[in-house]
């Protein structure tokens, strides 16, 4: 009889690891290796301090609310679904509570998780969470000081559209704008 290989074994061998930077949001490190064919290699990984939370606000007309801004590390202005960082020793729906308070001002009494993603696991440990949030009720937003926010109100199918032709490239944003048009039908 043949034996299967464990797909779910680690074919990586971590030969050493090496701190290269350190800030409050963000680990690297630079780990030797070698590889699934037995090369050897380097291996850089970005460890996230905080889980990574997106939030889509349907209100009772079908519409949702999009968040623009200047990101800084693409040099570009982005349109995105309200999002941001989530302690880990925080409850996820708790962060995405606050965070939808901070960029929009509203507050939810429905939630529901639709989503647990990797942003990207090639190089990164970042785990994300995507949330419906329904049953709105307008406040006053509380935004950081490192944001500059316009807030927009569209049609669901408009901002999934903007998803479709590229025109929304964040990747939470676009995972959770086309799960959110699964769910509603759209």
């Amino acid at each position: 009889m043949e034996e299967k290989e464990d797909l779910n074994k680690n074919p990586w061998t971590t030969l050493s690891s090496q701190d290269i930077y350190d800030n409050p949001w963000i680990h690297v490190r630079e780990d030797k290796v070698l590889n699934p064919s037995g090369g050897k290699g380097i291996y850089g990984v970005v460890q996230f301090k905080n889980k990574a939370i997106g939030i889509i606000p349907i209100d009772a007309e079908g519409y949702t609310y999009l968040v623009g801004q200047y990101r800084y590390s693409l040099n570009e202005y982005s349109w995105e679904i309200p999002m941001g960082g989530g302690r880990l020793d925080t409850d996820i729906l708790v962060s995405a509570q606050r965070e939808l308070k901070e960029e929009t001002g509203f507050t939810a009494k429905q939630w529901t998780n639709i989503a647990r993603i990797h942003t990207s696991n090639s190089v990164t440990d970042e785990e994300g969470f995507i949330f419906l949030a329904e049953d709105l009720e307008a406040g006053e937003d509380e935004p950081e000081e490192t944001e500059q926010l316009r807030v927009w109100r569209l049609p669901l199918a408009e901002a999934v559209q903007m998803a479709m032709d590229n025109r929304i490239t964040d990747a939470i944003s676009v995972a959770g704008l086309l799960k959110a048009a699964r769910i509603k039908g759209i």
